[in-house]
């Protein structure tokens, strides 16, 4: 997490399509739960390894390859890149997480 992507977040939970499932309550607390319990990282100044059609993905690209995290995104932009890089859709990444034995 990144006060960039802390900001996105918090611009498109106030999106009329996302409204309708996530409330203005549960869209603040969601922001407050990521701000005390995120592991928070300097917004990267550095050119991303792949770029995106979409410049504006550029610094989440550069912020996962320097905090060697996966993207999970619908996206599709970022899921074009998924051959250069660990970039996943939410339906994939919940595909992964192993369930109860």
């Amino acid at each position: 997490m990144s006060p960039l992507l802390l900001a996105e977040l918090e611009r498109v939970l106030g999106y009329p399509k996302l409204r309708e499932r996530v409330s203005k309550g549960e869209g603040r607390e969601l922001i407050e739960l990521l701000r005390r319990g995120a592991d928070m990282r300097a917004d990267p100044s550095h050119s991303p390894p792949v770029r995106s059609a979409d410049p504006g993905d550029d610094y989440l690209i550069a912020l996962a390859a320097a905090s060697q995290a996966v993207i999970v995104s619908g996206d599709g932009h970022l899921l074009s890149l998924s051959d250069a890089l660990p970039v996943y859709s939410p339906a994939q990444f919940l595909e992964m997480i192993p369930g109860p034995d």
